[in-house]
C-alpha cells in the first residue's frame, strides 16, 4: 500500500477525533442554555471532555505500534459513538458529564492513532494539513446547519457520534498488531530529542490553552457582548472555518519551502493580535474580522506544530505526547476562558490570552529552528527507529553550499548491512565529496546501531 493510499484512513480517523474540540463553542453554549448551567459550569463540562481525550493520548503514547492502528482506532470510535450518543440522549447533568468523558476518551484514542500514523508518513505536514482541512470542512458544515435545527444540547453530540460511525469502515485499511518479537524490537529505544520535545510539548500546552479559552467563549462573545443571534454567530463561525480551509490549503502548498520557524513564529504573533480583536469586538464587523483572521491562521500554525512534533520521532511518540499535552491545554481552555470572562470581562480576557500566546512563540519557534535546520548531505539515510540522519564524511570544507535543510526530500539510497563497526568507521574515513580514486561515496546504516 502506498503512503498516499494509506493516508486517507488516517485523515478520516483524525477528523472523528478532532471534531469535538472544533464544535466546543456550540457544545458549551447549548449546555449553558438548555441544561441551566452557568458559563463556568458549562466550561467545566467541556474541560472534562477534553481532559478525558488527553488522558487517552497519554495512555496510548508509544503503544500504537504494539497494538497496531486498527484495534485502538476501532475502540476509540466505538467509545466516541457510545459516549456522545448517550450524552445526546441524557437529560440530567451527571449523565451528560459521564457520557461526555467516555466520548472524550474515544476521541483522544482516535486522535492518538491518527497522530502516530501521520508521523510515519513520508510527508507528515501534508497529511496533517489534509486532516485539518477535512475536520474544518466538517465543522463548518455543522455550524451552518445546527443553528437551524434546534435540538438543544443533543444535536452537537449526535453529530459527533454519527461522524464516528461513518468513519468506522475506514479502519479496515489500517494495519493490525505486529508480531510479538517484531513489536519488542521496534518499541525498544530511547525517545529522541528529549529537550526539544519537552519544550515543544509545554509550548503547545500553553498555546492550545490560550486558543481554546477564546474558542470556548466565542459564541457568548457574539451573543452577549456583540448582540448577535445564534444563527448569525453560526454563520460567522462557518465563514471563519471556511477561511481556515484556505489557510490549510495554503500551508499544504507552501510545505517546507520556508521551513517551520517562520510560519510558527509569525503565525503565532498574528493569532495573538486576532484574539485581542475578537474579544474586544462590539459590532459584527470587528467580531467577524477577529474570528476569520484567527481561524485562518490557527490551523496553519497547528499543522506546522503537528509536523514539527512528528519530525522529532518517526515512530510518532513525540507526535502523540505533544498532541496529548496540547489536549490538556485545550481541556483547560473552556474553564479558563469562562473564569477570566466572568471575573475580568471579555476584553481583559483577550489581552491576557494574547500575552500568553506571545510568550510561547519564542521557545516553540526556537525548537523549530533547532530541529529544522540540521544539515543533511545528499543521500542521507533514515536510521532504524530514529529521525533522519546522515553520515557526514571528510574533513574538507568543500561541502559548503551543497547542504540542504532538514525537510528537503531525501534521495533514495541502498541500505547496506554491515556487521562490524570497524568497517563503518573505515568507510567514513575514506569517504570524500569528489569520489576520486581510493575514495568511497557510500552511506551505510547498520542493524547493530
Amino acid at each position: 500500500m502506498s503512503s498516499r493510499r494509506a493516508a486517507w484512513p488516517l485523515v478520516a480517523v483524525f477528523t472523528a477525533g478532532y471534531l469535538a474540540s472544533y464544535l466546543l463553542p456550540t457544545i458549551v453554549g447549548r449546555l449553558s442554555v438548555h441544561l441551566g448551567l452557568t458559563p463556568a459550569q458549562a466550561g467545566l463540562v467541556g474541560s472534562a471532555l477534553l481532559l478525558s481525550s488527553a488522558s487517552a493520548g497519554f495512555t496510548l503514547a508509544g503503544r500504537v505500534e504494539r497494538y497496531g492502528s486498527r484495534t485502538p482506532a476501532r475502540v476509540g470510535l466505538v467509545l466516541a459513538a457510545v459516549g456522545y450518543g448517550s450524552a445526546a440522549l441524557a437529560g440530567s447533568v451527571p449523565l451528560v458529564v459521564l457520557s461526555v468523558m467516555v466520548g472524550g476518551f474515544g476521541s483522544g484514542a482516535a486522535t492518538a492513532v491518527a497522530a502516530a500514523g501521520i508521523a510515519a508518513q513520508r510527508d507528515p505536514h501534508r497529511t496533517s494539513s489534509l486532516g485539518l482541512l477535512t475536520v474544518s470542512a466538517t465543522a463548518g458544515a455543522l455550524y451552518l446547519t445546527i443553528p437551524h435545527l434546534g435540538g438543544g444540547h443533543r444535536l452537537p453530540f449526535a453529530a459527533i457520534a454519527l461522524v464516528a460511525l461513518l468513519v468506522w469502515p475506514a479502519t479496515t485499511r489500517l494495519n493490525g498488531p505486529t508480531a510479538p518479537e517484531e513489536s519488542a524490537s521496534r518499541i525498544t529505544g530511547r525517545l529522541p530529542h528529549r529537550r526539544s520535545g519537552l519544550v515543544l510539548a509545554g509550548g503547545m500546552l500553553v498555546w492550545s490553552m490560550a486558543q481554546n479559552a477564546l474558542w470556548g467563549v466565542s459564541s457568548r462573545i457574539g451573543v452577549v457582548q456583540v448582540g448577535l443571534s445564534e444563527v448569525t454567530v453560526g454563520a460567522v463561525f462557518a465563514a471563519a472555518l471556511g477561511a481556515g480551509l484556505l489557510g490549510v490549503m495554503g500551508a499544504g502548498v507552501l510545505g517546507a519551502r520556508v521551513g517551520r520557524a517562520v510560519p510558527i513564529g509569525l503565525g503565532t504573533v498574528i493569532i495573538a493580535g486576532s484574539i485581542v480583536v475578537s474579544s474586544s469586538a462590539r459590532d459584527l464587523g470587528s467580531f467577524a474580522t477577529g474570528e476569520i483572521l484567527w481561524n485562518t491562521v490557527y490551523p496553519v500554525v497547528l499543522s506546522y506544530l503537528i509536523g514539527l512534533a512528528a519530525s522529532l520521532d518517526v515512530r510518532g511518540r513525540w507526535a502523540v505526547l505533544a498532541g496529548s499535552a496540547s489536549s490538556v491545554g485545550v481541556a483547560c481552555g473552556p474553564l479558563l476562558g469562562s473564569v477570566l470572562s466572568e471575573e475580568a470581562g471579555y476584553p481583559a480576557m483577550g489581552l491576557i490570552l494574547g500575552a500568553a500566546t506571545l510568550l510561547v512563540a519564542a521557545p516553540v519557534t526556537a525548537v523549530a529552528l533547532h530541529t529544522g535546520g540540521r544539515p543533511l548531505v545528499p543521500g542521507s539515510v533514515r536510521r532504524r527507529g530514529g529521525a533522519p540522519a546522515a553520515l557526514l564524511a571528510a574533513t574538507t570544507g568543500s561541502l559548503s553550499g551543497a547542504v540542504p535543510k532538514l525537510g528537503s526530500p531525501e534521495q533514495a539510497v541502498t541500505e547496506l548491512r554491515v556487521r562490524r563497526r570497524r568497517l563503518v568507521r573505515s568507510a567514513i574515513r575514506t569517504a570524500g565529496p569528489d569520489g576520486g580514486p581510493g575514495q568511497s561515496n557510500a552511506y551505510a546504516s547498520t542493524s547493530d546501531r
